[in-house]
């Protein structure tokens, strides 16, 4: 019915309730902003005309005119279902000026992934230049992530062998190639199959944030610390591009259709710098077009999107003068911005927008008992990257995500009084928090400075100012490849602190930093294999941690200082080791996410591992996130404990987005 209004629903079956009229013309309305805008919503008000509706038949007629009703409920029923499962499922690509919208979901026992070393992840997805297909990045829980490639016409996706551990996909300008990051080399794959092929071997792309391929073959990409560089797509040596104005990063490029300038982000800790900016590859141009330090994308025939919190704005921009002009207008809302910066949102001019939120565990931090009976929440349902408790377990800290602006900051909850104070305030994020020994300091990982993680210190006690224990400089005299550096405790003396961090193979291994002396951090632990959440044993005398050299990760204890000497621990995969306050005991978290506990003798000895409970702790191993702490006595397990079975993020797609901005700009 294109020209004139359906008839009444209530019309043609008088014992539907008058309320589903307004749920089907809503349905129908010829202007798509007008309908219902996501399937929960038409659901809720399902819902509600079911409990709270009302046949209009006489009482008399009620009784023999059950079935009637019944059957128009199913009717109405049916056609709903039907209609949602086509949006969801377009047998054909749409008309030209056809607006579109249906989501995709991950395939079959499997979830989208994010970039490695992010704090809030976001699913990575790029449509192809001509909107008539997508690749995303997704993986089954706990294996590594594949790229996958789906036609908007179908409704599976086919894998890209050879992808193995595949970031931010992008696609060459003739659609004939998608290029990722994997193991800190730069490659590409043919859309249509076939072998991987080797563009470029640079460290610098160990921590790699965007890339974008221009029509002449060139590649431009962003490190988590470093300048934008260029590389030809058919191999060669990267060289820096852009001016850094240290400390800030240069990241997420992409090139304008002139193939000579291009967008980019900088994250710096200076106003004047922080913001999306131009370049050009001759480097003559290098100015701020918006104080947004998200993604940003540029769309013809001449929008530029970028993040806002949440919400994706659009604004008309020139892309022969380099200017913005006119309002920002919002084009979608609820959009996932990871902690790199990266807007999960992309497009492939007026034909196909995607875009999804941010993946948020959502959990409570709840105490359970050794048996596994939930006792009391300490803290609101929240997004908890990591906490711990304070040495004399009176207090708790924290680090919670705030949804919207994707910031993380450490909060502090005195325990017997439950009182929650925030103990730091941006700009970006503060996390992976280290008590000291004496319950004085909380040690963390912050980004405020827009380059490398740093390590600051700040007092419990709620005065003092945020001073820095490990700065850029001395990580970059200390060989420091990549962005991400993930503190995970403090030696039982407070002379040293144990952090995992990236190096040159893409790898994790283990660190120290001396609190005392010159404060050179060096490597603990240096293998070919990833080492990460290392826990000291009471004494000092152990570190307990997780490693995945046997091809899966297991829970390991060497000594302190490093010796020759190693053990075993989990025997059928393991992470996440904590000590019990005696040194007596060893927890950990077996690959289904039970409880594990080994008994530790004289020697030491470990004793064959014993599950004490299963638990709702976030799915998946994470050198950045802490899914629970045991107390001292080992008696009591404080849990993120999620509130339910993960629900997956999907990727909205429309296809001629452009259209609704033609219908706003008529109205």
């Amino acid at each position: 019915i294109l020209h004139v209004d359906p008839a009444a629903v209530t019309a043609l079956r008088p014992l539907v309730p008058p309320s589903l009229d307004r749920v089907v013309q809503k349905c129908l309305r010829k202007d798509p902003d007008l309908r219902w805008q996501t399937a929960r919503d038409l659901w809720d008000e399902l819902k509600w005309t079911a409990e709270s509706g009302t046949a209009v038949a006489p009482v008399g007629a009620r009784t023999r005119n059950l079935w009637p009703a019944r059957i128009a409920w199913v009717l109405a029923a049916a056609f709903l279902a039907t209609s949602l499962f086509l949006a969801a499922r377009p047998s054909r690509l749409p008309a030209a000026g056809d607006l579109t919208r249906f989501s995709i979901n991950p395939p079959e026992r499997t979830v989208f992934t994010s970039g490695f070393n992010t704090t809030i992840s976001v699913p990575q997805f790029v449509p192809a230049p001509d909107g008539r297909a997508i690749v995303f990045a997704a993986a089954p829980v706990g294996a590594v992530p594949t790229l996958w490639l789906r036609t908007m016409a179908d409704v599976t996706a086919r894998p890209l062998p050879g992808t193995e551990n595949a970031e931010f996909p992008f696609w060459s300008s003739d659609g004939r190639w998608v290029a990722f990051f994997a193991a800190g080399k730069l490659k590409k794959v043919p859309a249509s199959g076939g072998p991987v092929q080797l563009v470029a071997d640079a460290v610098d792309a160990v921590d790699p944030r965007g890339a974008t391929w221009g029509p002449d073959g060139t590649i431009l990409f962003g490190t988590g610390a470093r300048s934008l560089y260029r590389v030809s797509s058919a191999g060669g040596t990267a060289a820096s591009v852009t001016k850094l104005d240290p400390p800030e990063s240069h990241r997420f490029p992409q090139f304008l259709p002139d193939g000579h300038h291009f967008l980019f982000t900088i994250r710096s800790s200076r106003t004047e710098r922080r913001g999306i900016w131009v370049g050009s590859l001759d480097g003559t141009i290098q100015r701020v077009l918006a104080g947004n330090d998200s993604s940003a994308l540029y769309v013809s025939p001449g929008y530029l999107l970028y993040l806002n919190g949440d919400t994706l704005l659009g604004q008309a921009f020139d892309a022969d003068r380099l200017e913005l002009s006119g309002q920002a207008f919002t084009v979608a809302e609820r959009v996932g911005h990871a902690g790199t910066g990266y807007g999960a949102f992309a497009a492939s001019g007026a034909t196909a927008l995607a875009y999804a939120g941010a993946f948020l565990p959502i959990g409570r931090l709840t105490w359970f008992d050794r048996g596994g009976n939930a006792m009391n929440t300490v803290r609101q349902e929240g997004d908890y990257v990591d906490f711990r408790l304070s040495p004399d377990e009176t207090r708790l800290a924290d680090s919670l995500v705030d949804p919207k602006t994707g910031i993380v900051d450490i909060w502090l909850t005195d325990l017997a009084r439950e009182r929650t104070s925030r103990l730091t305030h941006g700009p970006q994020i503060n996390a992976g928090l280290v008590w000291s020994p004496d319950g004085t300091r909380i040690l963390f990982r912050t980004n405020r400075n827009g380059s490398l993680n740093e390590v600051y210190q700040i007092s419990t006690a709620g005065g003092g100012n945020e001073t820095p224990v490990l700065q850029e400089s001395v990580m970059q005299a200390a060989g420091f490849i990549g962005s991400a550096i993930f503190p995970s405790d403090s030696s039982p003396d407070g002379r040293h602190i144990m952090f995992a961090a990236t190096d040159s193979s893409a790898r994790r291994h283990l660190w120290l930093l001396p609190l005392t002396g010159d404060r050179k951090p060096f490597k603990f632990l240096d293998s070919s294999s990833d080492e990460m959440q290392a826990n000291f044993s009471p004494d000092g005398r152990f570190v307990a941690y997780s490693s995945n050299e046997s091809g899966r990760f297991e829970v390991y204890v060497q000594t302190f200082p490093r010796s020759d000497r190693k053990w075993p621990v989990s025997t059928n995969g393991g992470y996440e080791p904590r000590w019990r306050g005696d040194g007596r005991e060893i927890y950990y978290l077996s690959d289904d996410r039970k409880l594990m506990a080994v008994s530790v003798g004289a020697g030491p000895s470990f004793d064959v591992p014993k599950a004490l409970f299963q638990t709702r702790a976030p799915v998946g191993i994470d050198a950045i996130r802490t899914n629970y702490v045991p107390s001292r006595d080992g008696r009591r397990f404080l849990i993120n404990t999620q509130s339910g079975d993960p629900v997956p993020t999907p990727i909205t797609v429309v296809l001629n987005w452009q259209a609704a901005l033609v219908a706003r700009e008529r109205r």
